[in-house]
């Protein structure tokens, strides 16, 4: 077996059937928990500010405590190494790490609601730092859960439930928490949300844990930290074509990233309302993201993972093109609904193929720590490569804009053609299968 292909090809039922294991379902219900948490700090948290009119400026500052979503692969080795006593007897080294996050969470939420945002601003900062400083840690143990309990040719099912239950957890917190804050206080709404983290952990409390098959880590101080924080990019580095691999890493989603940072100044210049706006891309499109989602868990398990890639990449690309097709038809609302549309599918359904191929990428010795650097690089490169995107619109105009986001997947593609060609440039070689969990329904 392959870091990129599932041990055996399966029929349609069977590639189906992945999703109702009891395994994807906690996958499902751990995909929420992590979801939850993000817009507490972000749209949410700057909406309910603006309401106190916290000055805009004030607003920007304080959204810069999620900063630990970018940097979570800096003590990502800890939860990779470090048992907890007692609980970790009890539970496993992910379970009880996941327990304590998410106990620790809730109360943070709690913190945040309490916060008076008039009189105790750099209190209010403080508490939602840590919310996000625990945020990104669950996030951490969840996607080595993931990858660890779950078998090569599940993977691309559990990318899919994980991504919908992130979605799901984000319009509790999202819209949810903004319509309950039309009749209730924010710090009931926060404690309201502090509440649904009983969803994480009821799915960590009923969830088998991975078998590790880990070595234990060196006891010396000095031999640890290198076992934590050197080895695990060393291993990496031991894999054939490894650098080609984040080149590919960055580049898989860079024409989506390019399109998507100008999507809602292209939606404006051609005169769409923000109420036109919101129903068709944040209703209508993240349920076609979802359905792509499930589709590309599919498609992996049926296909094998590098040709859901190479379906994703090329319908990513390909739709970017309905956007231009949109740009010459100017405030058409159906023209609007279907590029959206075949878009967020095509989005989700290279999602779910991206985020199986990054698991199999990681050796189960350093689960945590390489996921996290490979999340982290990939966030990075889609930031900084997007950066120029108004600059290329502004030059080239909406149409020529979006056929030129379309040609930019074709790097992407190109390497992932050297990829299929040449299986174990990923290190299949050094990753062993992942062990599953006993007693799955």
């Amino acid at each position: 077996m392959t870091a990129h292909e599932p041990a055996r090809k399966q029929n349609w039922v069977d590639a189906l059937a992945v999703y109702f294991t009891r395994r994807q379902i906690v996958i499902f219900l751990m995909g929420f928990s992590s979801g939850l948490p993000l817009l507490l700090g972000f749209s949410t948290l700057s909406f309910w500010l603006r309401g106190e009119n916290v000055s805009l400026a004030a607003i920007g500052g304080l959204l810069t405590v999620g900063v630990p979503y970018s940097l979570k692969f800096i003590w990502a080795p800890v939860l990779d190494h470090v048992r907890l006593p007692v609980l970790a007897r009890r539970l496993g080294l992910r379970r009880s790490w996941l327990l304590v996050i998410q106990i620790l969470l809730a109360g943070s939420i709690i913190l945040v609601g309490q916060s008076d945002p008039q009189t105790a601003l750099g209190f209010m900062a403080l508490a939602a730092f840590i919310m996000a400083f625990l945020s990104a840690s669950q996030d951490i143990v969840i996607d080595a859960y993931r990858i660890e309990i779950l078998s090569e040719e599940e993977q691309g099912a559990g990318a899919a439930m994980t991504q919908a239950g992130y979605r799901i957890g984000m319009l509790v917190s999202g819209a949810g928490a903004l319509a309950l804050a039309d009749i209730l206080s924010w710090s009931l709404v926060y404690a309201i949300m502090a509440g649904f983290v009983a969803v994480g952990i009821l799915a960590t409390l009923i969830a088998d844990e991975p078998i590790s098959r880990r070595p234990p880590p060196p006891r010396r101080a000095l031999a640890f930290l290198r076992h934590a924080t050197i080895d695990p990019l060393r291993d990496f580095t031991k894999r054939k074509g490894w650098f080609l691999i984040l080149v590919f890493v960055i580049l898989y989603r860079y024409g989506d990233a390019v399109a998507g940072a100008m999507a809602n100044p292209f939606y404006v210049d051609l005169g769409f309302t923000g109420i036109e706006i919101a129903s068709v891309t944040k209703v209508f499109g993240v349920l076609m993201v979802m359905a792509g989602v499930f589709v590309g868990g599919v498609l992996v398990a049926r296909l094998g993972m590098v040709r859901a890639l190479v379906v994703g990449g090329v319908l990513q690309a390909v739709t970017n093109l309905t956007f231009a097709w949109l740009a010459t038809r100017g405030h058409d609302l159906t023209g609007l609904t279907v590029a959206v549309g075949v878009d967020s599918f095509a989005g989700g359904l290279g999602s779910a193929a991206f985020v199986a191929y990054l698991s199999a990428l990681c050796n189960i010795a350093f689960t945590a720590t390489q996921y996290a650097l490979l999340t982290s690089l990939m966030a990075f490169g889609r930031t900084a490569l997007a950066s120029a995107s108004g600059f290329l619109a502004e030059g080239l105009g909406w149409p020529s804009f979006f056929v030129a986001t379309t040609l930019l997947a074709a790097p992407a593609l190109l390497l992932l053609w050297w990829i299929a060609k040449d299986d174990a440039a990923a290190g299949a070689a050094l990753r062993d299968p992942p062990p599953k969990g006993e007693g799955d329904g």
